[in-house]
């Protein structure tokens, strides 16, 4: 059997040390690291709660159940259930304890808790602020012209913000369903990442921020994607670098291809990196866009995080740097759909670069149409 199960026996309820397993497969034996098929039950188990639930099948005779959680490097989540199987030959009362591990399915609950929580939240604000400007512009400011064109002008903002919050939403959402299923398109990125900078030179010079686009050649790089996804990666990425750049800094962008590593074209500075998406290990050739922002930074420990949804680093949650929150969180779900990867290389006061590995396509006429 896959789930760990033990057989219980046991004489008297008030005999703790009496209590033995009288049986242990193999999966029981592993996840409780014991050796032997028999032995006593508080050397392999001293958890109350599963100690419990196994003495209400024993002396009670009824089913019944608890939680066992594990502690580690990697903890885990475990359902027991025990049962009354009745009195052996020996005397000694008899009960079977099966764990079901329920690590994942509790993970995706608490991650559906936090995500309608923090959406609540990050809705419920500008929908707050948009109420009181509300009441106010029908009370003391109905007829003062200069404040009202002040608090149409804040509840416009917040107005664009929950827009923005709900398309961002949509799109995780719609990128999530489709993950499963690999793009079959052929994306030239070089024009692509070119058209994204284009686009997003007007913010970069409200803050003064100088875009460097260098692109590895004039020639086409093919990578295989979905176009929009993939621009909503660059305009993501490139937006957070401008946001997060003090004024009269630059922003570089960088592409480079034909790379069969990811550490091909990491940061060459001796800062912190991490992988926050892993592309599949197939002998892939990879096209890869580098962002690096003369911003604040990243300190280590924040970096595991980045890529959660509504996540924001302490200190960077509101005014002019103010975001959904759920920006990186798209371009890692994209990332993953286009079997790619995703490194981030920051660290407090050095600035950050992300780096977005594509795989590579053969020219649109080099693919060879069935007959």
């Amino acid at each position: 059997m896959p789930d760990p199960i033990l057989v219980v026996a046991g004489f008297q309820r008030e005999d703790l040390t009496g209590r033995r397993y009288v049986l242990a497969n193999a999966a029981a034996r592993e996840l409780l690291r014991i050796a032997a098929d028999e032995g006593m039950l508080l050397s392999a188990v001293r958890d109350p709660e599963v100690l419990a639930t196994v003495d209400k099948a024993l002396f009670d005779e009824a089913d019944a159940e608890g939680v066992y959680e594990t502690t580690g490097a990697q903890s885990r989540s475990l359902r027991v259930r025990a049962r009354w199987l009745g009195v052996g030959p020996d005397g000694a009362r008899l009960a079977v304890v099966t764990f079901h591990d329920e690590t994942e399915v509790r993970r995706v609950e608490r991650t559906r808790v936090d995500f309608l929580a923090n959406a609540s939240h990050e809705l419920r604000t500008p929908l707050a602020s948009l109420s009181g400007f509300i009441e106010t512009l029908r009370g003391h400011a109905r007829d003062d012209p200069q404040a009202r064109e002040k608090f149409l002008g804040i509840m416009q903002a917040q107005a664009h913000r929950m827009a923005r919050l709900i398309a961002d939403l949509t799109s995780l959402s719609r990128i999530e369903l489709d993950e499963h299923v690999p793009p079959k398109g052929v994306v030239d990125l070089v024009l692509l990442v070119g058209e994204v900078v284009e686009a997003a030179a007007p913010l970069g010079a409200e803050r003064a921020v100088d875009l460097e686009w260098r692109p590895c050649a004039t020639r086409p790089v093919w990578v295989r994607g979905e176009r929009d996804q993939i621009v909503q990666v660059v305009q993501n990425l490139l937006d957070n670098a401008i946001k997060y750049s003090p004024d009269d800094a630059s922003v570089r962008i960088e592409l480079a291809s034909g790379l069969t590593e990811l550490a091909a074209a990491a940061s060459p500075e001796a800062i912190p990196r991490l992988s926050l998406v892993a592309p599949d290990s197939s002998g892939e050739t990879y096209a890869a866009l580098r962002i690096t922002d003369l911003g604040p930074g990243i300190a280590r420990q924040n970096l595991p995080r980045l890529s959660e949804r509504f996540y924001r680093v302490d200190g960077q949650k509101s005014g002019a740097r103010a975001g959904t929150g759920l920006g990186l969180a798209i371009v890692k779900h994209i990332m993953n759909r286009h079997r790619g990867g995703l490194v981030v290389a920051s660290a407090e006061g050095e600035g950050s670069t992300f780096t977005a590995y594509f795989p590579m396509a053969p020219a649109p006429d080099a693919v060879v149409k069935p007959s």
